[in-house]
């Protein structure tokens, strides 16, 4: 393997510029593409915690009418 990068003739710098800026472009895609899914992914997690926290604070409502109702009872 580092005889076949040793045989490979190195790209003159006005040649290589190309692959160099085309190297950088697909990197910042994809980047923006990860960050793009992250994004989508946190607001999903941040609906569904907040529907949790409703589910929950609605079950202790429940829950507190409940033994206010036993309490009336006896």
């Amino acid at each position: 393997m580092s005889g076949f990068i040793l045989a490979a003739p190195a790209l003159p710098l006005h040649a290589a510029g190309k692959y160099v800026a085309g190297a950088y472009i697909v990197f910042v895609v994809l980047l923006l593409v990860y960050l793009g899914i992250m994004a989508v992914r946190l607001q999903r997690t941040e609906r569904e915690l907040i529907e949790l926290r409703r589910d929950l604070e609605a079950a202790a409502a429940r829950e507190e009418d409940r033994e206010q109702d036993r309490a009336a009872i006896a």
